[in-house]
């Protein structure tokens, strides 16, 4: 019997990149990882704004501190989320136990799903916030495009995590299938010559 892709019969074969690289969840990972390097790095970059009356920064999103951190510490955790599972899918061929599969692609699915809910808070926030900015506080537009970007990318981490909880899903539909059809159609032995 030929083991399928999501089965133990592939397990333990050789690590192709060019075929990891080429898997839809492998791409959307890449893409969410690199939307969460946005949002962070523009927020620490030119989020926060001096003035010439206060000696502390202040946050471009309202003034509110919340906002900053917000964004902040969602890209930062997004970041290396997106690296813990890009390690396990990388990992993911080498798990011959059908059970330890599944352990992981749930794992995926909640994750996913729990990020893309994250994200929406983020942009919902970060949105809010950057509505509600009074122009006085940035009277030269100090880093509005930076900010614009942070809320932007955040809207599009909503739906990259959303589908890579969509993807997730799937691979536990074939997991179970591999399962089911393992368990009704043991492998038999070969013939004996």
């Amino acid at each position: 019997m030929e083991g399928g892709a999501y089965g133990a019969g592939k397990a333990g074969g050789a690590f192709d990149l060019q075929t990891f690289i080429r898997q839809p969840h492998t791409v959307l990972r890449l893409v969410s990882w690199v939307f969460a390097i946005v949002v962070f790095g523009s927020i620490v970059n030119e989020g926060y704004l001096n003035d010439s009356k206060e000696s502390e920064k202040f946050c471009i999103y309202n003034r509110n501190h919340n906002a900053c951190n917000y964004g902040v510490t969602v890209g930062v955790l997004a970041f290396l989320t997106c690296i813990l599972y890009l390690a396990l899918d990388v990992h993911f061929p080498q798990i011959s136990s059908v059970k330890d599969r599944k352990k992981a692609v749930i794992s995926d699915i909640g994750v996913s799903a729990f990020w893309a809910f994250l994200w929406f808070v983020g942009f919902c926030f970060l949105a809010n916030q950057w509505q509600v900015s009074k122009p006085e506080d940035n009277p030269m537009n100090e880093g509005t495009d930076a900010a614009r970007a942070a809320i932007t990318f955040s809207f599009f981490s909503i739906f990259t995590w959303s589908m890579l909880a969509f993807l997730a899903s799937r691979r536990l539909k074939d997991i179970t299938f591999q399962e089911e059809y393992s368990s009704l159609f043991p492998t038999s032995l070969p013939p004996q010559p």
